[in-house]
């Protein structure tokens, strides 16, 4: 669910790693939810207590790398039609997503999730690309100050929910608007940058093959638009047989 993390001569398997683990945090989060929703564990588990917390970490982490990837891919330079080409893919992804879920469940529809959040993150992240990292670090610590001040009734206007600054919270099943989670992109864009600075990221990248750990970070995005339906119908079979 990021820009391509290639860097000449090899890629970062780190980075692929790292979105392996962030998949696995995702699925084992949204098979918590399935439970739940097919009647196998009490009712509120998901949204409440660790399960609350497990969720927002795996949102943020797939954000702060996607922030770092951004950097990688056009640090040196944007490559135009390597980002219109990922950014179509993944607004395209989430325009799936939107539509799916407004058919299946209309009235808590994702109408701006993850994928939302990440498509227009990177769509910002250019702007900071030639930016110092301490600004662009000031810039995320100011978004997330800025979401845990008071909201304000000018941003109810359902076109303005995408901020994340209304005072009535819309009762979307996925919701990432971007107050706050433009933070994590920009600090993942801006630790990237010192990273390459500090030649992190020239001492990481090599040749590798894919892995067990790293194929999935390769195809992260994909796996995101199967592993749910995957999920809920393996829960509603199991459900089945044992009832």
């Amino acid at each position: 669910m990021t820009s391509a993390a290639d860097q000449r001569p090899g890629r970062i398997a780190a980075l692929d790693i790292s979105r392996t683990v962030a998949l696995i945090g995702m699925a084992t989060y949204h098979f918590t939810y399935d439970l739940e929703m097919f009647g196998h564990i009490p009712p509120g588990t998901a949204v409440t207590g660790f399960w609350a917390v497990f969720a927002r970490l795996v949102a943020g982490s797939f954000l702060f790398l996607a922030g770092v990837s951004l950097w990688l891919a056009h640090g040196n330079g944007i490559r135009w039609h390597g980002f219109a080409k990922r950014f179509a893919m993944i607004a395209g992804a989430a325009l799936l997503v939107t539509v799916g879920t407004r058919i299946a469940l209309p009235q808590s529809f994702v109408f701006f999730g993850i994928l939302h959040s990440i498509a227009a993150a990177s769509l910002i992240g250019l702007a900071f690309l030639r930016l110092p990292a301490t600004v662009t670090l000031a810039a995320a610590a100011g978004i997330f100050a800025i979401s845990r001040l008071p909201h304000n009734t000018a941003f109810d206007l359902p076109l303005l929910w995408p901020l994340g600054l209304s005072t009535n919270t819309p009762g979307a099943i996925d919701y990432v608007p971007l107050f706050p989670w433009l933070a994590p992109f920009l600090a993942g864009l801006a630790l990237a940058r010192i990273g390459t600075r500090a030649g992190v990221w020239s001492r990481l990248t090599r040749p590798a093959a894919p892995g067990l750990l790293t194929w999935p970070g390769r195809h992260s995005l994909a796996i995101y638009l199967i592993h749910q339906p995957v999920l809920i119908g393996l829960v509603w079979a199991a459900t089945q047989i044992l009832r």
